[in-house]
């Protein structure tokens, strides 16, 4: 019996070490993809992501709308189409909008639809995700409100952002001060706001300057890491798809648990079980 529970832990660990290779090589080997709309007066689209590589493999997000972000998505290096339908087209409806992105081995990017509708453009931004020091905070700003013009950006009562900052451009990210804060914002030729925003120390964050649906602008911080400066990982918030070879990390994280509980549960049973009686005749 001892023997044969041995070779039960032996097992189960094993089978721990497989199942855990299966989620880990994804995150080794791909990189993560996030959405966005950011054109205030394009009506709600459709958007397909669609990987050169494999054409079984894709990800659908239906009916996003201007301030529209999605989760990170992880998806496998290589190359991927996306390209921007109006809401409730068919897939083989011609594109409004479409390009190509690359994503290497273990980075970050951001795919947004910007500008008004006559000039629409999608724009790659690469996601630096490095985590900040102690007590600070890591941010970037975009400016996506083609009303404003260019951007003068600044902590209010620190010092200078950026300035001159082109609309559907990116600062570079900088480090500032964990907590509550706000920007000064000033669209070319107009007075400044000051726009208030919370930035918790360890995190990195994108900073979107848009457009207000009552006029003036408003902030929209989007989580680029948390914490440790791991890359936020989930399922697409707005739409659904996705290939259904995707090996879902959740799943294959319980079975890793109770296998390894199991494993280590069997160890604690063999170590502590008394020693049996001696043999009839092997002692006194």
């Amino acid at each position: 019996m001892r023997r044969l529970a041995r070779t039960l832990c032996v097992t189960l660990l094993a089978t721990a070490g497989s199942l855990s290779g299966l989620p880990g090589a994804m995150a080794a080997d791909g990189g993560f993809l996030r959405l966005a709309h950011l054109s205030p007066d394009t009506p709600a689209v459709d958007v397909y992501v669609d990987s050169v590589a494999d054409p079984d493999a894709g990800i659908v997000l239906e009916g996003v709308g201007y301030g529209t972000v999605s989760e990170y998505q992880d998806v496998p290096a290589g190359t991927y189409t996306v390209a921007m339908r109006t809401a409730g087209a068919g897939a083989d409806t011609p594109a409004v909008l479409s390009t190509t992105v690359d994503i290497a081995a273990g980075s970050a990017r951001t795919v947004a639809g910007l500008g008004y509708f006559a000039a629409l453009g999608l724009k790659v931004l690469d996601d630096d995700l490095a985590p900040p020091p102690a007590g600070s905070a890591r941010m970037r700003v975009v400016a996506a409100a083609p009303s404003a013009g260019a951007l003068d950006v600044s902590l209010t009562g620190g010092g200078s952002v950026a300035s001159g900052v082109e609309f559907a451009a990116a600062t570079d990210y900088l480090e500032v001060p964990g907590g509550s804060t706000s920007l000064r914002v000033t669209p070319q030729g107009a007075a400044a706001t000051d726009l208030p925003l919370d930035l918790a120390a360890g995190s990195v964050y994108s900073v979107l300057v848009l457009d207000a649906p009552e006029g003036g602008l408003k902030l929209m911080p989007l989580l680029d890491a948390a914490g440790t400066g791991a890359m936020p990982v989930g399922g697409v918030a707005a739409g659904a798809g996705g290939s259904a070879d995707d090996v879902p990390a959740g799943p294959w994280a319980a079975v890793l648990g109770v296998a390894v509980l199991a494993a280590a549960g069997l160890l604690v049973s063999l170590r502590r079980r008394p020693a049996g009686r001696p043999r009839h005749g092997a002692g006194s």
